[in-house]
């Protein structure tokens, strides 16, 4: 077979299917990264970090879940229950309740734990640009930080 193809020819022996199916591999041979592109946020975990974000400013409290205070686990737990989906109370629960995902993998609305060895310590919405929504700590309020940590682990809804 020569390097250039025969188009009306390939369709003759293949089929239009086999051929479409040929020139799309093609495509995804010739432009490097195509076949790789990020993969959309589910609806739910956009829903999600929109409601995250309209937190923003919301003082930090123990325990708190919302609709007006919040820890690390009730902001999270807060935002999904809104967008239609239900996770445990605490960020190690929420962890082991999640899709793992790789950090090239990551897209907006994935959570994002902090551990350190195998113990997760807190989690927060991704938001892009390696920026989460949180509620950091005591005397803190919700916001949008840099994430300040390579230990981290990602995690999808489902």
């Amino acid at each position: 077979m020569t390097a250039q193809m025969n188009f009306p020819s390939l369709m003759t022996r293949t089929g239009a299917a086999s051929a479409l199916t040929i020139a799309v591999m093609g495509a995804s041979m010739l432009v490097p990264g195509a076949a790789n592109e990020a993969q959309a946020a589910p609806a739910h975990s956009t829903k999600a970090l929109k409601v995250a974000a309209s937190k923003k400013g919301s003082p930090y409290g123990y325990g708190a879940a919302g609709p007006n205070r919040f820890d690390c686990s009730g902001l999270t737990l807060y935002s999904f229950k809104k967008a239609g989906k239900r996770l445990p109370r605490t960020a190690q629960s929420q962890y082991n309740k999640t899709r793992r995902v790789s950090s090239s993998s990551r897209v907006r609305g994935d959570l994002v734990f902090f551990h350190s060895g195998r113990n997760v310590y807190h989690v927060g919405i991704y938001a892009g640009s390696g920026k989460i929504w949180h509620s950091p700590k005591r005397g803190s309020v919700v916001r949008l930080e840099k994430i300040w940590s390579k230990s981290v682990w990602y995690g999808r809804v489902r």
